[in-house]
C-alpha cells in the first residue's frame, strides 16, 4: 500500500503570536486569523480605544488575547514586548503613508514614512530573532509590505521606496536566520479598505485607477490578506522564507 503525504499541521495551538497595527484594518484581520487557528495573541497599536475594543471582541470569540499600548518607533518599548513574552509569530502589520508628489515630499514626511515601515521594522525582525534564537524556536516573522513594494505609484515614492527597501531587508535576514530554522517573509497588498487607506477611496478617479489597474476588478477586503498571514505562520509555509506573497489582484502581473 502506498503512504500518502501528511498534511502539515494548520493548528497554532500552544504558539504565541505578537501583532503590530491590531486594532484595525490588516492588523486587526491578522489578530482574529491568528487565534482563530489557536495562538495566544498579543495584540500591540499606538491608540487605546480601538486596541481596547478589539481586545473585547476576541474575548467574546473564546480568543486567547492580551493588548497593550506600544509606539514601534520606540526601541526600549519593543525590546520590553520581548523580554516579557515568548513570542512564537510575528505579524507586524503597522504603517504609515504620507502620499504627495516627490518633489512635495518635506523632510518630517520622509522621515515619519521610514520611521514606521522601515527602521521599525528592522528592529522589530532583529529583536524578534534575537529571542527565538535564545530559546532555539523555528519561529515566523512576518511583514505586512505592498504592492508597491514591486511597482510604482503616483504620489507614493517615498511609500513605494520603503516598501521596496524592506523587501531586501527580508531577503538578507532571511538568508541569516534560515540555518537556524526562523523563517521571515512578506505580504504585499494591493489597495486594501481600512481606516488608513480611506482617503484614497474618497477620490473617484483614484478609485477608477485603482479598479483598472487591478485584474479582478474590485479592490482588497481585510479578509483577503488573512489566509496569506495563516499559511505565513503555521506548518503549511515551513519551507517559505526570504520571499513576498502578492495579494494584489493582478495588479503586477503585466
Amino acid at each position: 500500500m502506498i503512504k500518502l503525504p501528511e498534511m502539515p499541521s494548520m493548528s497554532l495551538e500552544g504558539k504565541t503570536a505578537l501583532i503590530t497595527g491590531a486594532s484595525s484594518g490588516i492588523g486587526q484581520g491578522a489578530a482574529v486569523a491568528l487565534a482563530f487557528a489557536g495562538a495566544s495573541v498579543i495584540c500591540v497599536a499606538r491608540g487605546k480605544d480601538r486596541l481596547v475594543e478589539t481586545e473585547k471582541a476576541l474575548r467574546e470569540k473564546g480568543s486567547a488575547v492580551t493588548s497593550a499600548v506600544m509606539d514601534i518607533n520606540d526601541h526600549s518599548e519593543v525590546q520590553n514586548i520581548f523580554a516579557n513574552h515568548e513570542i512564537d509569530i510575528v505579524v507586524n502589520a503597522a504603517g504609515q503613508a504620507r502620499h504627495s508628489a516627490a518633489i512635495d515630499t518635506t523632510p518630517e514626511d520622509y522621515d515619519a514614512v521610514m520611521n514606521v515601515n522601515l527602521k521599525s521594522a528592522y528592529f522589530i525582525s532583529t529583536t524578534a530573532a534575537k529571542s527565538m534564537l535564545e530559546r532555539s524556536i523555528a519561529g515566523s516573522i512576518i511583514h505586512i509590505s505592498s504592492q508597491m513594494a514591486h511597482v510604482g505609484g503616483v504620489d507614493r515614492a517615498v511609500y513605494s521606496a520603503s516598501k521596496h527597501a524592506l523587501e531586501g531587508m527580508v531577503k538578507s535576514m532571511a538568508i541569516e536566520w534560515g540555518p537556524d530554522g526562523i523563517r521571515i517573509n512578506s505580504i504585499c497588498p494591493t489597495f486594501v479598505r481600512t481606516p488608513l487607506t480611506e482617503p484614497t477611496f474618497q477620490n473617484p478617479d483614484r478609485v477608477k485607477w485603482i479598479k483598472d489597474k487591478i485584474k479582478l476588478g474590485r479592490v482588497g477586503e481585510v479578509s483577503d490578506i488573512m489566509g496569506a498571514v495563516f499559511y505565513l505562520a503555521t506548518d503549511l509555509s515551513s519551507m517559505v522564507t526570504g520571499t513576498s506573497i502578492l495579494v494584489d489582484g493582478g495588479w503586477t502581473a503585466e
